[in-house]
């Protein structure tokens, strides 16, 4: 070889990793899951959440017609997903765990992204699976546990049964971004709520993602509907949004959650507040359920048949 060619290849190496320096990466823009939709923000806002000095990517920053629209598909998909059977909801719970065990090598890169290192996070994603294949079991049992027969001094029935509260507006755990969500979405639906979820402000790639997750899992659009965005900005308008049922908050500050619940009281809403550690076994149970769930009383007049008042 030459000088002139040695000098003509050392010359186009020195371009070839200039270019490769100066590359900007490209950031995926991680929309939000509304009514079985993935629609960008309505303010055209984004906010870049940052881990060791990396961005994760560009996140939607939701406004109050954000969350408006949420609710409304909330609600027009509640009296649907009520009325399913608890057998066909089970299955539905069942097949998100499925798909998102094909997809538990991204979740679980994911998770190591975001602070996480190798080993927590794949134990995250295996208790996430197996937590909603827990409450696909409950979906219909918790009648049986949770339900009476009581006794009357009338000739009446009188039972109790669970019914779904209807639009629950769910704020995740900021530091447990997949297996916290999926801990209190799981339970929520399994009954036949809807649920609004504001994914965790800090780390909120995992909740996107597993919109994906929902979006093949024939869950109907609406039942559940993710949205991302600053809590401080959005608790007011969830709290007092006429047309949400309850409030289900894990891990906020103290003030905030005294302002969800101050808020929350102006229509009389159910707010739950959890304080965690999702890793453990004990907070999968089928109370959580119950949290979620209005007790219906029916009485049901028996006809007399003997003269001595015997009934049946």
């Amino acid at each position: 070889m030459t000088v002139e060619e040695s000098n003509k290849n050392s010359g186009e190496n020195s371009v070839e990793n200039s270019a490769k320096s100066e590359r900007l990466e490209v950031l995926k823009t991680y929309k939000m899951y509304i009514d079985g939709k993935f629609p960008r923000t309505e303010s055209a806002r984004y906010f870049q959440p940052v881990v060791n000095g990396s961005s994760l990517g560009n996140v939607c920053l939701a406004s109050r017609k954000d969350v408006r629209n949420a609710v409304v598909a909330a609600r027009s998909a509640q009296a649907g997903w009520s009325r399913r059977t608890a057998y066909n909801r089970a299955q539905i719970l069942y097949r998100i765990a499925e798909m998102l065990e094909g997809r538990s090598q991204q979740f679980s890169e994911e998770l190591v992204r975001q602070g996480l290192d190798v080993e927590t996070a794949e134990i995250h994603v295996s208790q996430s699976i197996d937590r909603l294949i827990y409450y696909a079991g409950w979906c219909d049992k918790y009648q049986q546990v949770f339900s009476a027969v009581n006794p009357v001094a009338s000739s009446h029935f009188n039972f109790s049964t669970l019914e779904p509260v209807g639009v629950v507006f769910t704020v995740a755990s900021r530091d447990c971004p997949l297996l916290g969500l999926v801990s209190l979405i799981a339970p929520v639906i399994a009954s036949g709520n809807t649920c609004v979820v504001l994914a965790s402000e800090k780390f909120p790639l995992s909740a996107v993602t597993f919109a994906e997750v929902l979006a093949t899992s024939d869950v109907p659009g609406g039942v559940v509907n993710i949205l991302t965005g600053r809590i401080k900005e959005l608790t007011e308008h969830f709290s007092r949004h006429l047309d949400v049922n309850a409030i289900a908050c894990d891990g906020l500050e103290p003030g905030l959650n005294t302002e969800i619940k101050e808020f929350a009281s102006e229509n009389i809403k159910r707010v739950k507040i959890y304080h965690q550690d999702w890793s453990t076994e004990a907070t999968a149970n089928p109370y959580l359920i119950q949290d979620f769930c209005e007790v219906k009383t029916t009485w049901h007049p028996i006809e007399q048949i003997s003269e001595s008042g015997a009934a049946y």
